[in-house]
C-alpha cells in the first residue's frame, strides 16, 4: 500500500510501544485509524492526540470481542496485527499458563482477527495485511519457550497467505523486528543487540507498508546474523548439546 491518505487502517495492538508509534506516523500521513488493544484508557489517550482516530477496544483472545470490534471497525482498507505477549522463559521453568497466553495473543489472536477481515478483502479483490512477527521466529532460541514458537507460526501463516492470495488484489506482508525497547523487552535481563527505540522501529514498519515487498527484517546487521543462524546445519547449532 503506497498511499496512506484517505485510507482506513485497523491497528490491533496500538496502545503502547511500536503500535502507538506506527499510529502516529500513519496519522501524520493522513490515514484514518481504528485503534484496538485491551487498554481502553491508553487507546483513548492516543486517539485524543491524533487527527482521525477511533478507539475500539478488544481482547484478541476472545472471539466475540474480536467480532464485535471488527463490526465496529468496518469498512477498513488495511490491517496491522501487532498484538503481542512475551515472558522470557527457559524450558526448565515451564509455566503452562504463560506459554498458552503468549500463543493465544501472538498467533491464535491473529487468526481470530484475520478471520474477520480476510473474507471481505478477498470478496472485494483488494486489501492490505501486515503481520508483525519477530526475528525470534526464525530459529529456536534459548529462553524463548512460547514466544519464539508463536512468532514462527505467525511467519508461516504469512508465507501461506502470500502464496494463496497471489493475484487476488490482497497484499500480505510480514515484518520481523529485533529488540525494541518496550514494556515487554524491559523484562529481559540480558544485553539486547541493536536495541531500537519504538520511534525508529515504527519507521521501518511504515516503510514496509509502503511497498509490496513480502518480508522486512530489521535492524541490520542483527537480522543478517539471525538469518545466517537459520541457515546453519543442526549438528553445528546443537554441537555438544
Amino acid at each position: 500500500m503506497t498511499q496512506f491518505a484517505g485510507k482506513t487502517f485497523w491497528l490491533v495492538g496500538a496502545s503502547h510501544g511500536l503500535g502507538r508509534e506506527v499510529a502516529r506516523r500513519l496519522d501524520r500521513a493522513g490515514a484514518r485509524l481504528i485503534l484496538s488493544a485491551r487498554s481502553e484508557d491508553a487507546l483513548n489517550e492516543l486517539a485524543g492526540e491524533l487527527r482521525q482516530a477511533e478507539p475500539v477496544p478488544l481482547d484478541v483472545t476472545d472471539l466475540e470481542s474480536v467480532a464485535n470490534a471488527a463490526q465496529q471497525a468496518r469498512p477498513v482498507d488495511a490491517l496491522l496485527y501487532n498484538a503481542g505477549a512475551y515472558e522470557p522463559m527457559r524450558t526448565q521453568d515451564w509455566d503452562s499458563e504463560a506459554v498458552l497466553a503468549m500463543s493465544d495473543v501472538n498467533f491464535t489472536g491473529a487468526l481470530r482477527v484475520l478471520g474477520q477481515v480476510v473474507p471481505g478483502f478477498v470478496k472485494a479483490g483488494r486489501g492490505d495485511i501486515t503481520l508483525v512477527g519477530s526475528l525470534a521466529g526464525y530459529r529456536g532460541l534459548p529462553a524463548s519457550i512460547g514466544y519464539g514458537a508463536s512468532k514462527a507460526a505467525l511467519i508461516s501463516l504469512a508465507e501461506t497467505m502470500r502464496h494463496d492470495l497471489k493475484d487476488s488484489g490482497v497484499t500480505v506482508r510480514v515484518v520481523n523486528p529485533g529488540f525494541i525497547k518496550t514494556r515487554l523487552t524491559d523484562k529481559n535481563s540480558f544485553k539486547m543487540p541493536q536495541l531500537m527505540d519504538p520511534e525508529d522501529a515504527a519507521g521501518h514498519v511504515v516503510a514496509a507498508m509502503q511497498s509490496h515487498r513480502f518480508r522486512t527484517d530489521f535492524p541490520r546487521p542483527f537480522s543478517y546474523a539471525i538469518k545466517a543462524l537459520d541457515l546453519l546445519p543442526d549438528w553445528l547449532v546443537y554441537r555438544g548439546k
